[in-house]
C-alpha cells in the first residue's frame, strides 16, 4: 500500500521519482482505506539525514498490508547538527511532543554516529531511554536498527555491546534460527545482511537477557531478534535498509580519508560486496592514488560508476518481506485508538499470542 505524503518533506519527492507509489495528502483522504501511523526516531548525522528517511520509508511503502502509511520523522535536539541539517529538521520534522501527543501505531529508531566508547555518555542517551519508556507503553511495536539495539540492550537489559577491535563490514550471510516466528515467514532460510559496525552484543548476551534470537550468522553473529514477550521491541544489528550503493558510499568516504591525510592505512574492502571485477579496478584506483600523493600529482576521480554498475544487492528482499510481516503485524495488533496500542482481549504482555 502507498506510503501518504503528509508533508512537503523531500523524500517523498524523490520516492516518487524512483518509481515509489506515493499518495498526496489530499487523495488519501477519499480512499476508505485504514491509515498507519509510523514514527521514524532519525539519529543519523546530517549527511546521512535524507538517505536514512528515504530507505527506511521506502521499506515501508513497499509493504503489501491494506493501509495507507502515514510517517512521522523527528530526531533528538541533543544531536548535535549543522546549519543545513538543522534546518532540515525544523522545517520538515515533528517534534518528540508533537509525537506524544498523537501517537503513533509503530516506531523505528535509526542508528547514530558515537564520539566515544560509553553509550551512556552520549548526549542523545537519556532522551533516547525516554523515547524508548514512552513507546514501550504506547506503541505496539519499535524496531531498533544497529546502535539503537545496542543502546537497548544495555539501558534495558544491562547487556553493553563489545568492541571488536576491528570494523565488521560487508555483506554477510544469516540463517533463520526460529522458523515458527511471524517475523520470518515466508523469508528464505539463508540471506544476506550487510554491517557496519565497531561493537556488537553477542548471541550469549541476548539469551542472557532472554531475548529469542531469529536470524543470525557464523561470521556477523545475530542480526534479529526479539524482545521476551516476542514483539514488542525488534532488535536488528544489520543495515537491510541500505541502497545497494551505501556500502560502496562508505568505502568512498574512506579512501578520501586517506587522500586527505585523516587516516595512515588505505580502506580495506567490505566483505562479500565488490565482485573480483569491481575490485581489480579499485586495486588499480589505489596504485593510482598512492602514485598521485607520492609524485604530487592531480588525483584522480573515483571510479564511483563504474563500480556501482557491478554491484549485487542480495538482501533487499528478504528485507522488504521481513518489514512486510512486521507492518502485517502491526496492522493485526493495533487499536484504531493509538492511545491503546492493542486489541481488546490481547495480552500486551504476550501480543503474538492472538
Amino acid at each position: 500500500m502507498p506510503l501518504v505524503a503528509n508533508s512537503s518533506l523531500p523524500t517523498f519527492d524523490r520516492l516518487k521519482q524512483e518509481g515509489e507509489t506515493v499518495l498526496n495528502r489530499d487523495n488519501a483522504v477519499h480512499q476508505d482505506i485504514r491509515e498507519l501511523h509510523i514514527g521514524l526516531l532519525n539519529m543519523m548525522p546530517d549527511a546521512a539525514l535524507s538517505a536514512t528517511e528515504r530507505q527506511f520509508f521506502r521499506l515501508v511503502g513497499e509493504s503489501n498490508s491494506i493501509a495507507q502509511f502515514y510517517m512521522h520523522p523527528f530526531t533528538l535536539k541533543e544531536l548535535p547538527r549543522n546549519e543545513k541539517g538543522q534546518a532540515h529538521v525544523e522545517k520538515f520534522y515533528e517534534s518528540f511532543e508533537q509525537i506524544k501527543e498523537q501517537g503513533l501505531d509503530a516506531l523505528i529508531i535509526t542508528g547514530a554516529n558515537v564520539t566515544g566508547p560509553e553509550l551512556s555518555a552520549e548526549p542523545f542517551w537519556q532522551p533516547l531511554i525516554e523515547v524508548i519508556d514512552w513507546a514501550y507503553e504506547n506503541v505496539t511495536s519499535t524496531l531498533c536498527s544497529c546502535l539503537a539495539t545496542h543502546a537497548v540492550l544495555e539501558f534495558r537489559y544491562q547487556q553493553k555491546r563489545r568492541p571488536l577491535g576491528f570494523k565488521r563490514w560487508g555483506v554477510y550471510s544469516h540463517g533463520v534460527t526460529n522458523r515458527s516466528h511471524p517475523l520470518v515467514n515466508g523469508v528464505n532460510t539463508r540471506f544476506d545482511v550487510p554491517h557496519s559496525r565497531y561493537n556488537q552484543i553477542d548471541q550469549e548476551q541476548f539469551a542472557e537477557a532472554g531475548l529469542p534470537v531469529l536470524a543470525s550468522s557464523t561470521e556477523a553473529d545475530v542480526h534479529l531478534a526479539v524482545s521476551e514477550d516476542q514483539f514488542r521491541l525488534v532488535f536488528l544489528q544489520g543495515h537491510p535498509e541500505y541502497d545497494i550503493i551505501s556500502l560502496l558510499k562508505e568505502y568512498k568516504r574512506e579512501v578520501k580519508r586517506f587522500i586527505n591525510n585523516e587516516r595512515d592505512d588505505y580502506p580495506i574492502f567490505p566483505e562479500n560486496y565488490f565482485s573480483l571485477q569491481a575490485q581489480a579496478s579499485l586495486n588499480e584506483y589505489q596504485n593510482q592514488i598512492i602514485r598521485a600523493k607520492q609524485t604530487k600529482q592531480g588525483i584522480p576521480e573515483f571510479p564511483e560508476k563504474l563500480i556501482s554498475d557491478k554491484l549485487d544487492n542480495t538482501w533487499h528482499d528478504t528485507a522488504e518481506a521481513i518489514l512486510n510481516n512486521w507492518i502485517g503485524k502491526v496492522y493485526q495488533l493495533t487499536n484504531i485508538d493509538r492511545k491503546k496500542p492493542f486489541q481488546d482481549g490481547i495480552d500486551p504482555k504476550n501480543p503474538l499470542s492472538l
